[in-house]
């Protein structure tokens, strides 16, 4: 079966009630409570998009988001009300999406949730750009596939929709809030994210990540994706 979303919470109540408000606004979503029902749940139906704890009964969001991230790319929204810097770029690093500290408005919760399932659902690239071929780096924009030297990188659904969005619009300065705009498009998501993310990026796809070639970082505005400097 699929779904539009599934959260894995142990606060049963409160993943109930923003399930129960998601499936009311349309968004097809389930509920799990422990890292093992996740595992059992996924490995029988699809969902398009993952509300994440980190403090589970029988284990670790982290844990989990690790091995969920060895066979799917759906996004991934890490939601806690652990706040400190180091939870929200642990999350980051290791494959979440975004982080969502609790307690949420579940309004402004569905709507970044509808917002993702948008881009994702309805994700169609620039017919002009299918493949992006530069010396070691090929990135099939159609199939979501990416290698460099050979080796399929792997991405999550916003890294690559991050990188296909640079892509698509070489050798001039995006700012940060037009890639909020167009890639997340969310107001609320922060430069630390960004930040991870295009730190990710830079990992798979350049020679020498510490040197980039082809993700510039613009001091205090932005980036540019410079096209053209395989060998």
């Amino acid at each position: 079966m699929k779904f539009d979303c599934l959260i894995i919470d142990d606060e049963k109540a409160l993943a109930d009630n923003t399930c129960e408000y998601f499936n009311m606004f349309e968004v097809k979503t389930a509920a799990c409570y422990t890292a093992s029902e996740a595992r059992a749940f996924l490995s029988e139906n699809e969902v398009s998009l993952i509300l994440l704890d980190i403090n589970l009964g029988d284990g670790s969001g982290f844990t989990l988001c690790k091995e969920i991230r060895e066979t799917l790319s759906v996004p991934i929204l890490f939601v806690s009300a652990r706040n400190t810097d180091d939870d929200k770029i642990i999350a980051l690093n290791i494959g979440g999406d975004d982080y969502v500290e609790k307690p949420y408005s579940l309004g402004v919760l569905l709507a970044k949730v509808k917002v993702i399932l948008r881009r994702f659902g309805s994700d169609t690239k620039k017919e002009e750009i299918q493949i992006y071929k530069d010396g070691p780096l090929t990135v099939d924009l159609q199939n979501k596939e990416v290698t460099m030297n050979g080796e399929i990188k792997r991405l999550t659904s916003m890294e690559f929709s991050l990188l296909a969005y640079l892509i698509e619009n070489p050798d001039r300065l995006i700012t940060k809030t037009e890639l909020f705009d167009n890639v997340w498009k969310d107001k609320f998501t922060s430069d630390g994210t960004l930040n991870v993310h295009i730190r990710k990026l830079r990992e798979a796809i350049e020679e020498d990540p510490s040197m980039p070639a082809h993700i510039i970082t613009v001091w205090k505005e932005g980036y540019k994706f410079i096209r053209g400097t395989g060998k």
